[in-house]
């Protein structure tokens, strides 16, 4: 089996890495490792300044720590002998040699960290940028847990390696060459030993470092379903205590500790054996090597000083040959990473127009309108979900969008933002001039959504409004509240807009999430308002009630909102039923015909036009009449 997998010389190194190097030479692909490398290198071009100063710190440091040792034999040598002419000559050298490599080292070591947090930072910016600007389409192909793993780990593997890389190799090839030619120059035999136990120790440490490998990846594993258990339980921990499967969880969590305790006491166990073995294999090669150098320190070949320089120079050799080895997993670590996160970089980016929106931004006042014309569109082929769809809404409607769950109204959603491109037809914005405008991520300024779901962040109410429009007042964001029927329990809230919710908006009600999911869209101040379930959340009266102040203060804007349930319907001046990939817009005799099984409320009552409360709060601004129904027939 290993025959089969390792090929060539690799037979006898057995490494995985420089096997996937044959395996790329073999298969063509050797050319995207370096174009991997070569973007990678992409990002380290602007500091190649600094990375050669890192470079030339490197190998100053490493020559006085030679040059240390070197100065450490003579002394040796002189305070054995008894000589005293050149000893506090020799101690002030090697102190200050020793001295200056410390300080070049830490220098060096400040250096290299300023520089992986500037190449991290700019390629995680750059990850960043091509993730939001991607479209939305082929990134939904990605779990968030992969792009947040690419986001950080990959990342953080390349920018490491993008500045270090080089200068390391470098380093320790001057080093491993300067420390065999000195040794060599000393003894010629005593350099060829050093040189021969480095690989010597690698060979038999590869085994049991590539066991410990597998140990460690099972234990990370471990480590990150435990984790994922941990997550879950505490998210739906509402659900647990409901069914009251307290129990249940905990001898769950007892099965995970037991999984944890025996992988981790096996690790420890096999961890222990290693370094016993490692420690075993290291001390047989010393041993070697001290009893070559006490043969020659015996028989008066060299003196004691010559012995200790050659003992440390060797463990040096061996230490240098090692980090030259690891050298090549490291590239390959960083290639494989550097070509996940280029899958994302080379995403399709979302088309942007500039010049049409600031000249759509210019008449945005006076009204802005949008028309879907014989739009078709699939997530994947042979599964459409539109066929040539028509769709209209003009600049102060309401317009509905109804059917079943799945039909497709959050797609006809993400259309209409320009967040799906149709495969055929098109999504124009209409203008007051007459022109016609395809929407794309810059028109995207002119459209406020709301999503289904809770979208409130961690923050304070305040922040979550001016995440959206930064420059909002207190008093635009409280109108705002006022708008969405928030208001009333915000100012009750010991901090008011001020006070701090958690994630998710731990602390209020799922319709005061909605609610104040609304204020922020309106805070936005966008010609167009778009409605996905946003009010499935809130009892009918307050859901009018919301629409009806949304017309009442901006009675320009386009609303467009999803519904199961027909209680804000009297209120539309067009509703588009989405059902089997068709649209069509109906009248009051089709919607009689619609099973609304999300209210079980008899649409006759439903047609009712709720009465204003005799004294309105404070907060609610309702209309002076009601709204077109003739739809209705009323």
């Amino acid at each position: 089996m290993k025959d089969k997998r390792f090929t060539g010389i690799n037979r006898l190194f057995k490494s995985d890495a420089l096997q996937m190097i044959l395996d790329k030479r073999r298969d063509g692909t050797f050319r995207e490792f370096l174009n991997d490398w070569k973007w990678i290198f992409s990002f380290s071009k602007r500091y190649r300044w600094i990375i050669v100063f890192y470079t030339l710190v490197g190998i100053v440091g490493s020559s006085l720590s030679i040059g240390a040792s070197y100065v450490g034999r003579l002394l040796i040598n002189i305070v054995v002998g008894g000589e005293k002419d050149k000893l506090w000559i020799l101690i002030g050298a090697m102190l200050g040699m020793t001295a200056f490599s410390l300080l070049l080292s830490s220098v060096s070591s400040r250096v290299f960290t300023r520089i992986s947090i500037y190449v991290n930072n700019d390629i995680q910016a750059s990850i960043f940028n091509s993730i939001i600007d991607a479209r939305w389409q082929e990134l939904s192909r990605y779990p968030s847990g992969d792009l947040l793993n690419r986001f950080n780990n990959d990342v953080g593997a390349i920018a490491s390696n993008a500045i270090g890389w080089i200068p390391n190799l470098i380093v320790n090839l001057f080093t491993f060459g300067v420390t065999f030619v000195v040794l060599f120059r000393l003894d010629p035999m005593m350099a060829w030993i050093a040189l021969l136990s480095a690989p010597f120790l690698l060979l038999m440490s590869h085994y049991i470092m590539r066991k410990l490998k597998e140990y460690r990846k099972r234990v990370l594993e471990l480590n990150s379903g435990m984790m994922s258990f941990e997550t879950e339980t505490f998210y739906n921990f509402d659900m647990i205590k409901s069914f009251g499967i307290i129990g249940y969880y905990s001898k769950l969590l007892r099965g995970w500790q037991h999984k944890y305790k025996t992988y981790n006491l096996d690790y420890n166990k096999f961890e222990i054996k290693s370094k016993i073995m490692l420690t075993a294999v290291s001390t047989l090669v010393g041993l070697a090597a001290f009893g070559y150098c006490l043969y020659r320190l015996w028989t008066g070949q060299i003196l004691y000083g010559d012995m200790t320089f050659f003992l440390q120079q060797r463990s040096n050799l061996s230490n240098r040959f090692q980090n030259l080895v690891s050298t090549l997993p490291g590239m390959l670590n960083s290639a494989v990473s550097a070509h996940r996160i280029r899958e994302l970089v080379d995403l399709p980016r979302e088309e942007h127009d500039p010049e049409a929106y600031k000249q759509t931004a210019a008449l945005a006042d006076q009204g802005l309108g949008i028309r879907v014309k014989d739009v078709s569109f699939f997530y994947e082929k042979n599964r459409t979900v539109y066929q040539k769809l028509n769709f209209e809404a003009c600049p102060g409607e309401i317009v509905a969008l109804v059917g079943s769950s799945g039909a497709g109204k959050t797609t006809m959603m993400r259309l209409i933002l320009g967040m799906l491109t149709p495969e055929e037809g098109g999504v124009t914005l209409t203008r007051s001039d007459g022109e016609s405008v395809p929407v794309n991520a810059d028109t995207r300024a002119f459209f406020a959504y709301v999503p289904q779901g809770n979208t409130v962040l961690s923050g304070t109410i305040a922040e979550n409004m001016r995440m959206v429009r930064e420059d909002v007042t207190d008093l635009e964001i409280e109108e705002a509240l006022k708008t969405a029927c928030a208001w009333d329990f915000v100012s009750e809230l010991p901090d008011g807009i001020n006070s701090t919710l958690g994630e998710r908006g731990r602390g209020i009600s799922e319709g005061q999430a909605q609610r104040l999911s609304i204020a922020r869209a309106l805070v936005r101040n966008s010609p167009f308002l778009l409605l996905d379930e946003a009010t499935s959340a809130l009892d009918m009266e307050t859901e009018e009630r919301v629409l009806q102040n949304i017309i009442r203060r901006h009675p320009n804007r386009v609303i467009i909102l999803s519904t199961h349930r027909p209680s804000a319907l009297k209120l539309c001046q067009r509703i588009y039923r989405i059902e089997d990939g068709a649209v069509t817009e109906m009248d009051a005799a089709g919607l009689e015909t619609m099973d609304w099984t999300a209210e079980p409320e008899p649409l006759e009552r439903r047609r009712e036009p709720v009465p204003p409360p005799s004294a309105p709060p404070a907060e609610e601004v309702l209309l002076p009449k009601e709204p077109d129904q003739s739809i209705w027939g009323i």
